[in-house]
């Protein structure tokens, strides 16, 4: 596989992503687009149908996958939902030119993955963090995308992981359920300060985290690719109107810097879980007090806030490949599509 171009797929339940590396091992491109997984499998036929119509010519290519999408309702279990995307990729491309990345496992052929479809399930974050490992000496790589957060330690040249599964990396923090995109709002903190009073917020999905970091104006351009919570408008009066709705009230209640400091506290509820899983993570062993954490996913500008709280330097995702001319931002942005390809690039199926 070493002298083939790959393409790296990030299957998700909300997003399919997208790299190409060439054969010199250089990024060619890389894609995001919406992929509602949970809607049906025509989602992802569709969004494989896009991906290759915007990467282009690519026949004999090699694929290197990886996967969340089997976590979706749509399954009965991961188990299934493992077999059911093998089972779409296989459909879709030779089974000799797709290698499904297996975590600690390897690469493996569509057959023996779907054996080991434990080992594949959400397995994407090993590969961002085992590629961070092979270039640099040590750091804790904080990959904040629309939906989740994962914070990898590692070291010597390997990731310093003890948990594998959702559920334990969910428990040691390695894995906290909040996004800058999708998250309710209610998922960050039950109350917000508003004219002097706690407002505690309705338990309802009427606004996401797309909503307040849009108001802030942190939101990055791309980064909001599905509906908002009503459907409605994704402006600035559409977030506004949606953020008042979670306080019981109407968008009249103040003013546009009177709803931008709601959001900012809420932002800042979302920062603190996030640095605080940091903290938990950086006081086990085997980092020193100058690893880098280094800043991955569509949120990865929460990083270098952490950083500054820290005291600690700040890597890029993006930085860890020599030719990405550019691509960077989208590199960062789709970390373990970019990390799989280059990861299957130097490995055997």
């Amino acid at each position: 596989m070493l002298h083939d171009s790959i393409l790296g797929w990030d299957l998700g339940g909300a997003h399919i992503k997208s790299a190409r590396i060439d054969a010199q091992g250089c990024v060619s491109g890389v894609v995001q687009l919406p992929c509602p997984l949970w809607q049906g499998l025509e989602w992802l036929e569709s969004g494989i149908d896009s991906v290759l119509e915007h990467i282009g010519e690519h026949s004999g290519l090699r694929h290197a996958v990886t996967m969340t999408g089997e976590l979706v309702d749509l399954f009965p279990d991961r188990v299934s939902g493992v077999k059911a995307l093998i089972e779409v990729m296989s459909r879709r491309f030779p089974k000799e030119q797709l290698a499904i990345y297996a975590g600690a496992a390897g690469f493996l052929d569509p057959d023996r993955a779907k054996d080991s479809a434990l080992q594949v399930a959400s397995a994407n974050w090993l590969a961002t963090a085992s590629w961070a490992a092979s270039r640099l000496p040590e750091g804790l790589l904080i990959d904040v995308g629309s939906t989740t957060t994962d914070l990898i330690p590692f070291a010597d040249r390997r990731v310093l992981a003890t948990d594998y599964t959702d559920q334990q990396r969910l428990a040691g923090q390695s894995l906290v359920y909040t996004g800058i995109v999708r998250t309710p709002l209610m998922a960050i903190t039950d109350k917000a300060p508003f004219a002097g009073e706690w407002v505690y917020l309705m338990a309802e999905h009427f606004a996401t985290t797309a909503d307040i970091y849009r108001l802030n104006g942190d939101l990055p351009e791309g980064a909001d690719l599905l509906p908002s919570a009503d459907s409605g408008e994704k402006s600035l009066a559409g977030s506004t109107r949606r953020l008042a709705r979670m306080l019981g009230m109407d968008v009249d209640a103040t003013d546009l810097d009177g709803w931008r400091k709601v959001s900012r506290y809420l932002a800042e509820r979302q920062l603190r879980l996030i640095a605080d899983a940091c903290e938990r993570v950086l006081s086990k062993p085997g980092l020193s007090p100058a690893a880098p954490l280094v800043g991955a996913g569509v949120g990865r500008f929460l990083v270098e806030r952490i950083c500054h709280r820290l005291d600690r330097p700040y890597v890029g995702f993006e930085t860890l490949f020599s030719c990405a001319e550019g691509w960077q931002s989208k590199v960062a942005e789709c970390a373990p599509a970019v990390a799989v390809a280059s990861l299957a690039r130097g490995s055997l199926v």
